[in-house]
């Protein structure tokens, strides 16, 4: 059954934005959890056992109807739309594997690709429709904790009305902290991908504001998280959309990659 949703408030009092978490659930086989336990823990030489490429899907399409996603003829995420981001299936590495994107409604595809899936690796399958274009796209996913201490981000930037960002991790959301505040990440183009970026694990918040903007606490176009609670190990992917109205502020997803 896919398209549970949870949401992570914004400090109260606050004209900031919020995380929206949604997590669609994917029945996998016992054999499937199994496989994605040896490949976290790094063990590829185990008698008896078959290498298995993880893969999931990141929807940040704009004009597509809600979907039906098959990886080599095995639906992994169905009636998805915009800012799914499904867990993970198990599926034999290739490199020449088929997706397929559907519509719900119908059984022609909205677009075909294909894609490697590496053995014991993680791979996020993220679709996209810029310009109208639909586009699939295999990104490599962070599949062992951050350091001891520390978490890792990565940012997707599909935010196309918004253009290129800036990406804080703040203690608080307060004039004085914004004052001093650094970016994380600088001029995040619109399509690309960060890459994992470490900070130090802490109670922190996540700023999402366009290149160059000056923090201020009264800024109508800075995104702000509810507090995170980082304690050490935490891998993220972060999906940046346009907001529905032009006066909100972005719309994030989050995902977890490890713990």
């Amino acid at each position: 059954m896919l398209g549970t949703v949870s949401e992570m408030p914004s400090p109260e009092g606050s004209k900031m934005g919020r995380i929206r978490l949604k997590l669609p659930m994917l029945a996998v086989g016992a054999a499937v959890s199994l496989a994605g336990s040896l490949l976290l823990a790094g063990c590829q030489n185990v008698s008896g056992y078959t290498p298995v490429s993880l893969a999931r899907i990141i929807d940040a399409s704009y004009n597509a109807p809600a979907i039906n996603v098959s990886v080599e003829g095995t639906l992994l995420a169905a009636n998805i739309g915009q800012g799914s981001i499904t867990i993970y299936g198990g599926f034999a590495p290739s490199r020449n594997a088929v997706v397929k994107v559907t519509a719900t409604s119908s059984t022609t595809p909205l677009v075909t690709a294909n894609a490697t899936l590496v053995a014991n690796k993680s791979q996020s399958v993220l679709i996209t429709d810029v310009n109208a274009q639909y586009q699939v796209n295999v990104l490599e996913d962070q599949s062992t904790p951050a350091p001891s201490g520390h978490s890792e981000f990565r940012l997707l930037n599909q935010a196309p009305s918004t253009g290129p960002v800036d990406v804080y991790f703040v203690t608080g959301t307060s004039a004085t902290i914004y004052a001093i505040a650094k970016p994380v990440i600088t001029s995040l183009a619109v399509g690309a991908t960060s890459g994992y970026v470490t900070i130090p694990s802490s109670t922190l918040y996540m700023v999402i504001a366009p290149a160059g903007t000056t923090l201020t606490i009264t800024g109508t176009t800075i995104y702000s998280s509810g507090v995170l609670p980082l304690v050490g190990g935490e891998v993220r992917t972060v999906l940046i959309v346009d907001p529905v109205l032009v006066s909100q502020p972005v719309q994030v997803y989050m995902a977890k990659d490890v713990n």
